[in-house]
């Protein structure tokens, strides 16, 4: 994904299929393969003619780019969860309204890589911040913006920590990549747990196999919930 974090295109000057825009989000644990999944889902869209928006949390727009680097760097890790809590919800806030909601208005998919699922578990079900407030900030952030579909790549913890250190290389690790494995461990099962609460939104992806049979899996699921053909 580029350091801009979003992108649009259409294929090859073909005119978008008169559609409404839809809202699709990706979850799971650190190395999951998310961006990858969300870059083939992207091109397989504007194959069909749809306009694509591809965006990311936090970030996604000027200002939350800017609160990225904030909370990834972990210069808000010392003011504890709920102040991270906090700041990822003024981040989705400018995401909603200066990147999702005006893309989804125009007809646009908009394909986000993380959204408020993962507040959930990261600053919720992991982070000790009540359901409560959790669901308060989020009402507050995207009113009405809910996804129409929530894709989670679901990976064994050991494998996903590997696969995060062999994308990041010599970069440093961010600042929820450190936590130790039991950590990731209960955000894996936080997250799984979500899809349980939520089966009408959620398909779960097991990621653990080989690239292109995530990818066809992510595919079938996106065209069985959302009314597309899977094949041309």
């Amino acid at each position: 994904m580029n350091d801009a974090a979003t992108s649009a295109s259409t294929s090859d000057g073909a005119a978008p299929p008169r559609t409404p825009g839809r809202f699709i989000t990706f979850e799971g644990g650190e190395g999951a393969g998310k961006s990858s999944r969300v870059a083939e889902l992207a091109e397989r869209l504007r194959r069909r003619g749809y306009e694509v928006v591809v965006t990311r949390e936090p970030g996604g727009s000027v200002g939350a780019e800017a609160v990225r680097h904030v909370l990834l760097g972990g210069a808000a890790e010392a003011f504890g969860p709920l102040a991270e809590a906090l700041l990822f919800a003024a981040a989705r806030a400018d995401h909603v309204d200066q990147t999702i909601r005006p893309a989804l208005a125009r007809g646009a998919w908009v394909i986000c890589d993380r959204f408020y699922d993962s507040t959930r578990v990261y600053q919720g079900a992991t982070g000790d911040v009540s359901a409560d407030r959790v669901a308060l900030l989020e009402e507050i952030a995207v009113d009405d913006v809910r996804p129409d579909l929530t894709v989670l790549l679901d990976v064994p913890v050991e494998e996903g920590l590997r696969r995060a250190a062999a994308r990041r290389g010599d970069a440093v690790a961010d600042r929820f990549e450190i936590e130790d494995a039991t950590v990731h461990e209960r955000r894996r099962r936080a997250f799984l747990a979500l899809a349980r609460a939520e089966p009408r939104r959620f398909v779960v992806v097991d990621a653990a196999t080989d690239p292109a049979t995530v990818a066809d899996a992510v595919w079938y699921g996106v065209c069985t919930r959302l009314g597309l053909a899977e094949k041309d």
